[in-house]
């Protein structure tokens, strides 16, 4: 068996008192279903005394073990959904974390001059006289293509007066 790197009695207390309840947990689902040791030993591929283990919470019982006791407990395949990427509440905070130093770093588009002015005049409400004529220039394209789409009558197009004034031309 490899050397460990932490000693168990080095684990954070939340860390030992989580296998404590698990431990616990799995104790009483055995009890529950009249089970022995023996034979969870058996159906886990494990010694009577890694049962024992298991139950009293010992952190160097491999993982593997807990994990099948689980699955003999509940099949259910939610397990590795714990600890999901999706789940990893920690790693997207400091995603979240590195795009905002990101953004912050970026030069504002009112430094840029040329930029600036083109943004100005992006913002800046079109007259109504413009807006109308571009519709009408909007329409009118559309009516061409439909047009070219369908050259066999444009009934679908009948009732635009652009589309009208357009096929008129």
């Amino acid at each position: 068996m490899p050397k460990q790197n932490t000693s168990p009695a080095d684990y954070p207390q939340a860390v030992l008192r989580q296998i404590e309840l698990l431990a616990q947990n799995i104790a009483i689902a055995r009890k529950r279903r009249g089970e022995t040791q023996a034979q969870w030993a058996s159906k886990l591929g494990v010694s009577v005394p890694t049962v024992a283990r298991i139950e009293r919470g010992d952190p160097s019982v491999a993982v593997a073990s807990y994990v099948m006791c689980m699955w003999l407990i509940n099949q259910a395949e939610g397990l590795a959904d714990l600890v999901a990427p999706l789940n990893d509440h920690a790693a997207l905070e400091r995603e979240v974390s590195k795009v905002r130093s990101r953004q912050q770093k970026l030069k504002p588009v009112a430094a840029v001059p040329a930029l600036a002015d083109q943004v100005a005049a992006v913002r800046q409400p079109l007259p109504a006289s413009r807006f109308q004529s571009t519709a009408k220039a909007a329409n009118a394209n559309a009516a061409g293509l439909a047009a070219l789409l369908n050259p066999v009558g444009m009934s679908a197009m009948a009732g635009v007066p652009e589309a009208k004034e357009e096929a008129a031309r």
